[in-house]
């Protein structure tokens, strides 16, 4: 069954005066240019669809081109859509803003560039990423069980519903400026959490304030936290370390915490009030806290299974995969499922012991990595060994960087609530039920 407006629940006759239902390829040009023989860059900026997740994009990579992958071939410009055509239900879309002039995308996307003077190109986007259209992609590309994709001409026939064009500027500028303040919160919380990276880096991995004090040099710190830090290195397992200090598994300063899966046959487990994490959900969050989840289990569907409630600020380790190693924190009393570790600090020191496992990862996946099945298990954290900073210094580390992370979790906590209310504007707009000038109130009183 072709996709046309009556997905929006909408009938064509019943669209808002000047609207019409047209083919989305009479707003977009699908994949408009690829790499030829004169491109002119000996180096890419690459996106594959592993750096896009709804609407987010993942920093790319730079390759030489002669290095690239065979699929490194569409090229992207400032203001296109791209659209994964692999799995569209999985939802790896994004809106370019700024980008360079030698980013190329993977083939497995679908570039969409607006039509000068009939679309706005931010319009395309979200008519283009709009749940049903995207369930209808989704629902095609399921059909194709060798390999789940669609073709752009699935795209390109889609007939959406129109609005003129100072109309479609005017929904866009409304979810855009929501969009542009979750993206904002995102920037801002990677700076935020990559100073208090750099910090710990500097305490506990190169510890800047031992070899300062060591070389008769000001370590730049407060007296009551310059005095946390000895003055001479001594040898260890590990290299040069700091006198006093400890080699050994991080579990020596944390406590290992498993999941599980009710069993998915009984409905009664699913669909409650309980957040349940799955390795997916933490591969996708890409950021330093996890706050919802894909799925919800109930209360007996916690009780009948091998899952637990792991606490909010724990560390939560992808075990096993493709994707292990990536990690996140738990913003709030999460579930999760088998395929993941959690880590709690017994020292009551949770941001210290994330920055800690962020350091270490490497090392643990490249052990998993020797394995048979590609898996971390708790003997690799038995395993490990890794320096063991004190108590008091761990403490002092943990109230200075408190406040760093209480502000990304709070932005998160924004971002999720502006999502919400642009995911409840967005289809009411894109069918014109909710008008702008009400929407625009609607935003205002929500306080956006």
């Amino acid at each position: 069954m072709a996709f046309r407006v009556s997905h929006f629940g909408l009938a064509e006759e019943g669209l808002p005066s000047g609207w019409k239902a047209d083919r989305l390829d009479t707003l977009a040009v699908l994949n408009p240019e690829q790499i030829g023989d004169g491109y002119p860059h000996s180096e890419i900026v690459y996106l594959d669809i592993a750096n896009v997740a709804a609407g987010m994009v993942g920093e790319p990579v730079r390759l030489l081109l002669a290095d690239a992958p065979s699929r490194a071939k569409r090229l992207a410009k400032a203001n296109d859509s791209i659209l994964s055509t692999v799995r569209p239900g999985n939802r790896a879309y994004a809106f370019l803003q700024n980008v360079p002039e030698n980013l190329i995308v993977s083939t497995g996307f679908a570039v969409l560039r607006a039509r000068p003077r009939a679309a706005d190109p931010r319009f395309v986007y979200y008519i283009a990423t709009s749940d049903p259209l995207i369930d209808y992609l989704a629902s095609i590309a399921e059909e194709k069980t060798a390999y789940p994709s669609v073709n752009p001409t699935d795209i390109a026939e889609c007939v959406v519903p129109i609005p003129l064009l100072p109309e479609q500027r005017a929904i866009a500028h409304i979810l855009g400026t929501l969009d542009d303040k979750i993206e904002l919160n995102q920037r801002m919380n990677e700076t935020l959490e990559a100073m208090a990276r750099a910090l710990f880096k500097s305490w506990f991995v190169d510890f800047d304030p031992v070899r300062a004090k060591a070389e008769g040099r000001d370590p730049g710190l407060p007296k009551p936290i310059a005095d946390l830090f000895p003055d001479r290195f001594e040898n260890s397992e590990l290299g040069r370390i700091p006198m006093g200090w400890n080699v050994g598994p991080l579990l020596e300063q944390a406590q290992l915490l498993s999941g599980g899966t009710p069993k998915t046959d009984q409905p009664e487990y699913w669909n409650g009030s309980i957040p349940w994490a799955s390795a997916k959900d933490i591969s996708r969050c890409g950021k330093c806290f996890l706050i919802s989840t894909e799925r919800t289990i109930t209360k007996l569907g916690l009780q009948e299974s091998a899952t637990q409630i792991i606490q909010a600020l724990s560390t939560v380790v992808v075990a096993r995969g493709a994707t292990t190693g990536r990690m996140t924190m738990f913003g709030a009393d999460i579930a999760m499922n088998q395929t993941c570790y959690a880590l709690r600090s017994s020292l009551g020191c949770s941001f210290a012991l994330y920055c800690q496992a962020r350091q270490v990862m490497d090392d643990l996946v490249q052990t998993a990595h020797g394995s048979v099945f590609d898996t971390i298990t708790t003997s690799t954290f038995q395993a490990s060994k890794v320096v063991l900073p004190p108590r008091d210094a761990l403490h002092r580390f943990e109230r200075t960087s408190e406040p760093l992370f209480r502000q990304i979790l709070a932005k998160e906590y924004e971002s999720e609530s502006l999502a919400a209310i642009r995911d409840a504007l967005l289809p009411k707009l894109l069918c014109g039920e909710l008008r702008v000038k009400d929407a625009e109130r609607f935003v205002v009183e929500a306080g956006a």
